[in-house]
C-alpha cells in the first residue's frame, strides 16, 4: 500500500460531485489523492487535499502545478465551453509532464445510433448537445500520445446516493410524474463498480477506450419500475416518454478491452445494490 501511495499523485478534478467524490473514497487510501470542489461544504473546505476551482473563472493550470499530479481523473460539471478550454490546457500539461488523464466520458456519443448497442472503436456520432461536447474533448484527447490517455464511456449511473435515485424518491413522496422511456433499451451501472474499474485500471496502468456498463441490457422503464418496487409501497405517476416507435439502444458495451470477470457487472446485482 505505501508503495502506491508514493507511486502515485492523483488529482480528480470534480472530487465535489457524485461519481468525482465516490472515486475519491475509493483511492484515498491507496494513493495520494487530491481533488477539487465547487461548492460551500465544510467538508471540502477542511480538506487540505481538496482545492476550490471554478472551471468557468479559474485556470486549471494553477491546480495542476500545485498539485503536480502523476495522474489526473476529470469528473468535472459545468460549463462546456469552460471544459474544452479546461481539458485542452491539460492537454497541454500533460504532453509536457508524461502525466495521465481518466475522461469520464458518456455512452450519449452514441445517441445518434440506435439500432444497435455501441462497441468502443465504432464511430461516435450525437445528436445531443451533451454528446457533441463529450465527442469534442475525446477527439482533442486522442490527439495525444496514446498510452496517457483512457477514455472511460459510462452509461447511466445509480447508486444509493445518486441523483437519479433521490429524483425517483424525490417524485415518490411528492406524487409528481416519473418519465420513463418504454421503447429505450440501454445497460446501467453504480458508482461502487466504476470506481473498483477505475483502481484496476490504474494498477494495470491501462490505456485505451474502455465502455464500464453492465454486460446484460435492461429496458429503462422495466428498470425504474423494478427500483420504484424496492424503494417501498408507492403508487407511482409514470409518464411515458416515447422519442420513436421502434425500440432505440443507448448502451455500451466491451469488445475490445474486456476487464476481469470479478469487475463485471449484471443489472439485476445492480438493483440489489440499491436495495440496501
Amino acid at each position: 500500500m505505501k508503495e502506491n501511495r508514493s507511486k502515485h499523485r492523483i488529482l480528480i478534478l470534480g472530487a465535489s460531485g457524485f461519481i468525482g467524490n465516490a472515486i475519491y473514497k475509493e483511492l484515498c487510501s491507496y494513493f495520494n489523492t487530491f481533488g477539487t470542489y465547487n461548492t460551500n461544504r465544510k467538508e471540502f473546505e477542511d480538506n487540505k487535499h481538496f482545492f476550490q476551482y471554478n472551471v468557468e473563472e479559474d485556470d486549471v493550470f494553477e491546480i495542476l502545478e500545485a498539485v503536480r499530479p502523476t495522474i489526473i481523473i476529470s469528473a468535472l460539471r459545468g460549463d462546456f465551453s469552460a471544459q474544452v478550454i479546461a481539458h485542452n490546457h491539460m492537454a497541454e500539461y500533460i504532453v509536457a509532464t508524461n502525466t495521465r488523464l481518466f475522461f469520464i466520458s458518456s455512452a450519449n456519443v452514441f445517441d445518434a445510433y440506435s439500432q444497435f448497442p455501441s462497441y468502443e472503436l465504432d464511430k461516435t456520432l450525437s445528436q445531443s448537445v451533451y454528446g457533441h461536447f463529450k465527442i469534442k474533448i475525446e477527439n482533442m484527447l486522442m490527439r495525444l500520445p496514446v498510452e496517457q490517455v483512457a477514455i472511460l464511456r459510462l452509461p447511466m449511473v445509480f447508486g444509493a446516493h445518486s441523483p437519479r435515485i433521490k429524483e425517483i424518491k424525490q417524485h415518490l413522496h411528492e406524487k409528481t410524474p416519473i418519465e420513463i422511456f418504454p421503447n429505450l433499451i440501454m445497460n446501467v451501472t453504480t458508482d461502487s463498480k466504476i470506481t473498483q474499474q477505475i483502481h484496476y485500471l490504474i494498477n494495470r496502468n491501462e490505456y485505451g477506450i474502455f465502455h464500464l456498463g453492465s454486460s446484460d441490457l435492461v429496458h429503462h422503464d422495466d428498470f425504474i419500475a423494478e427500483i420504484i418496487s424496492s424503494i417501498g409501497l408507492f403508487n407511482p405517476i409514470l409518464k411515458q416518454v416515447y422519442t420513436t416507435n421502434n425500440d432505440r439502444y443507448l448502451a455500451v458495451l466491451p469488445k475490445e478491452n474486456l476487464l476481469p470477470k470479478h469487475l463485471h457487472v449484471l443489472s439485476k446485482q445492480i438493483l440489489t445494490e440499491l436495495e440496501v
